[in-house]
């Protein structure tokens, strides 16, 4: 939002009116986009691996985990509408696990790639992160917190959902 405006753009008027770096970078452009992730990602890490490298145990990294991802889909600054948490949440589990999170990320970059709906990459690739914590092992309250961003990623969606149902969706399209 704030980087929309330095750029002379209100992106909540703009596109799907997000705050988000999809639609940063539809009213804005890529660069602005392109940091607006970077920060996003950031804001749900550096929380994160602050409370672990204090020492604290897993139920409060995933409070804290949660509270950043509502935090930005909630956010105080934007009178609580933030944006929809997708590189937020990526911001959780880089710290919580990288190793998860890296299959949820080539989920993302495959179905991006397929389909060119952000939107469709964003819910297969917060859907599979639940999928790749089973399949590495990883139990527990990361798993329950990647269940819990998972749903709430759906319901963030649901207007990019009614779209889709309608065949309006917008495709991302980077210039040539």
């Amino acid at each position: 939002m704030w980087l929309g405006r330095l750029a002379g753009v209100d992106v909540r008027a703009s596109g799907s009116g997000n705050i988000g770096a999809t639609n940063v970078a539809r009213a804005a452009g890529l660069r602005l986009g392109l940091i607006t992730l970077a920060g996003d990602v950031a804001k749900g890490a550096i929380p994160v691996l602050l409370a672990h490298a204090a020492g604290f145990g897993d139920a409060t990294l995933m409070l804290v985990g949660l509270s950043v991802f509502y935090g930005h889909v909630f956010s105080i600054f934007a009178r609580f509408r933030g944006g929809k948490g997708v590189a937020t949440a990526a911001g959780v589990f880089l710290v919580l696990s990288p190793l998860a999170l890296s299959g949820a990320v080539v989920v993302f970059a495959l179905i991006a790639r397929l389909t060119r709906i952000v939107s469709v990459a964003s819910l297969s690739a917060g859907a599979s992160l639940p999928l790749f914590l089973v399949l590495i092992g990883q139990r527990g309250t990361t798993l329950w917190t990647a269940v819990i961003i998972a749903v709430s990623l759906a319901a963030t969606h649901r207007d990019n959902l009614r779209r889709l149902a309608q065949g309006k969706e917008p495709r991302f399209g980077l210039p040539r």
